[in-house]
């Protein structure tokens, strides 16, 4: 499963993502794993919730970022939800096509791997495209 947390900067986007990661962290029976582009929100998960950092606009394009994604999957098979804040930092460039391409990329991964996730993306909720609309909390 794939899902999305989307609005403009200052809307509470992270602190929603921090919330839900923090809720499943109790409930879950695998792994939490949370990637942010900075260390900024680090101590505000739970100690067991794995926090990756990635740096600001390391990864240049939405290619990058799966084999990334697909990394941290590769040293953990017990990981049930990835939970990713600030996408449009982490990925320098990324247009509607590229977002929905990357969804498609990750709803595959997310069948082939069990595994959910749910990113948080900067982006008025009306300017989505429609697949991405579709998959908001």
């Amino acid at each position: 499963m794939v899902q999305f947390i989307a609005g403009g900067k200052g809307e509470g986007k992270t602190k929603t993502l921090i919330d839900l990661a923090n809720a499943n962290v109790k409930t879950t029976d695998g792994h939490l794993v949370f990637v942010d582009d900075d260390q900024r929100h680090m101590f505000d998960l739970h100690y067991d919730i794995r926090f990756v950092a990635t740096g600001k606009g390391l990864l240049s394009n939405s290619g990058e970022f799966i084999g990334y994604i697909l990394g941290i999957l590769s040293q953990d098979s017990d990981i049930k939800t990835i939970y990713v804040d600030g996408l449009t930092n982490i990925v320098k460039e990324i247009s509607d096509r590229n977002l929905v391409e990357l969804t498609d990329r990750l709803e595959t991964i997310s069948a082939q791997n069990t595994v959910d996730f749910v990113v948080c993306i900067n982006y008025k909720k009306d300017s989505l495209p429609g697949k991405i609309k579709a998959l908001l909390i």
